[in-house]
């Protein structure tokens, strides 16, 4: 799985949760933050992309990404 597929699996996930995101073209550079994300809301993006990536770290390892762009990064080093 490359990393772009990861972002993708993200947004997949953002979508879900905040569904007045549908459509929304999403760059990198996007903060779940301003996009209206809050915290229970990231939390659950979160996990439920460490779910679908079958993914078992600590949230803390991947509590510094600014963005969706490093988010998927982050998450693409672990697999």
């Amino acid at each position: 799985m490359n990393r772009e597929e990861v972002f993708n699996i993200i947004t997949g996930h953002t979508c879900e949760v905040i569904a007045r995101l549908q459509g929304h073209q999403f760059q990198p550079d996007d903060a779940l933050r301003d996009l209206g994300a809050n915290s229970i809301d990231r939390s659950e993006i979160v996990m439920m992309t460490l779910e679908s990536l079958s993914l078992n770290i600590p949230l803390i390892e991947i509590a510094a990404a600014e963005n969706i762009g490093e988010l998927a990064g982050l998450l693409h080093e672990k697999l």
